[in-house]
């Protein structure tokens, strides 16, 4: 099954050939359906290996995402929602996509501000007048 590249912006691309595409057996109820169809779907990507990131984008994935990568630096990510593997492969990119994505966002840095003169006068006048 040919599966396109997951857009993240940014110019930025999972290829599909760095993906890994396992089906397995969903848990839950579903009677005979669920007990014959491997309907789960899991997504494995190597970010030690993939030639879609530079040093510093794949820094900081390793970074933020530390908790949910293997030894092997594999990020996996399992939708078993519905009972469709089309569905839940679809679902298993999409989370992908959003982790990446999420992970890579670059936070805003705090500029210190004061307060102005004008709410100082007034908090002074407040205490006076307390």
């Amino acid at each position: 099954m040919a599966q396109a590249d997951i857009e993240l912006g940014q110019g930025l691309k999972i290829p599909a050939a760095e993906l890994r595409q396992l089906a397995s057996r969903s848990s839950g109820p579903g009677g005979q359906h669920v007990n014959k169809s491997a309907t789960r779907v899991t997504l494995r990507w190597n970010l030690r290996s993939s030639q879609a990131l530079d040093e510093t984008r794949r820094q900081r994935l390793l970074e933020r995402l530390a908790s949910r990568l293997t030894a092997g630096g594999e990020l996996i990510v399992h939708a078993e929602a519905s009972r469709s593997r089309a569905r839940n492969l679809d679902a298993a990119r999409e989370r992908m996509a959003d982790l990446v994505a999420d992970a890579l966002e670059v936070p805003l840095s705090r500029r210190p501000t004061r307060p102005s003169r004008a709410s100082r006068v007034r908090q002074q006048k407040a205490k006076r007048q307390r």
